[in-house]
């Protein structure tokens, strides 16, 4: 999946309050664009990238099933 794919997906699924999603278009974005990025410019916009993903903390606490589709796949208790 392109860039283009996962952000027709996010406007698809009105997604664009879901905060990893958005992480993971810019990603996408970025590893698109690496080829034309310096070293120092793809470092540092990955940087920023891990930053924001890091200060998202645990953000999957209680919508774990949404997330990783785990519905079914752990045990219960």
């Amino acid at each position: 999946m392109d860039s283009k794919e996962l952000a027709q997906y996010v406007e698809a699924t009105d997604s664009i309050s879901k905060p990893w999603l958005l992480v993971q278009l810019r990603l996408k974005k970025l590893q698109e664009r690496r080829a034309t990025l310096s070293l120092e410019a793809y470092t540092n916009e990955l940087a920023d990238i891990h930053q924001d993903l890091s200060n998202l903390g645990e953000w999957w606490i209680g919508i774990e099933d949404e997330v990783f589709g785990t519905d079914g796949m752990m045990g219960s208790g």
